[in-house]
């Protein structure tokens, strides 16, 4: 049975360049390099440096450098705003802090952004991956009434492909 995520995987264009980001501007301590000229599970030819950041309680977050690889690029039939990586932060105090300190750095951040559970920021790394601080405002109320229609919601897109009102009072302004 699965335990927890042992860590999830991106490309990036520099190596040495998103350890230096992630530390100075997520604080991510750099726990693990591992560089290869092979693949290990296919033994094909590529060089690669695979880095490992510790995001907090066990979660890890690697990179890929692949220099012999054509250029990094994005999945063009997705929405930008759909693929991210959502961290939790402790506070709203802890999450404009994070704002303030990106702004300062030059980085643009959008939000906060009010989803009713949580409240979030978003900005890209220098590779192009949209990130996401979250920081939750929800309460055990709210998540039992979700969870009591978890099902009915998945079960009516799934047969109309439309967005099911079950829980329209996490957007409609009359949620408790």
């Amino acid at each position: 049975m699965i335990q927890h995520i042992h860590h999830v995987a991106y490309r990036c264009k520099d190596a040495y360049a998103t350890v230096k980001w992630y530390e100075q501007h997520l604080g991510m301590n750099f726990v693990l390099a591992i560089a290869e000229n092979e693949v290990p599970s296919t033994k094909a030819p590529d060089p690669y440096m695979h880095v490992f950041l510790d995001a907090g309680q066990g979660n890890v977050l690697a990179f890929f450098e692949l220099p012999s690889q054509p250029p990094m690029d994005r999945d063009h039939n997705t929405p930008d705003w759909v693929q991210h990586i959502a961290f939790k932060v402790g506070s709203m105090d802890e999450l404009l802090a994070a704002k303030e300190r990106l702004v300062k750095a030059g980085i643009e951040v959008i939000g906060p952004t009010n989803h009713t559970l949580f409240k979030s920021i978003y900005f890209f790394d220098p590779n192009g991956h949209r990130l996401e601080l979250a920081c939750d405002t929800s309460t055990p109320e709210m998540h039992s009434k979700l969870d009591a229609v978890k099902w009915a919601m998945l079960e009516e897109w799934r047969d109309t492909r439309r967005a099911p009102t079950h829980a329209a009072w996490m957007h409609d302004g009359s949620h408790p």
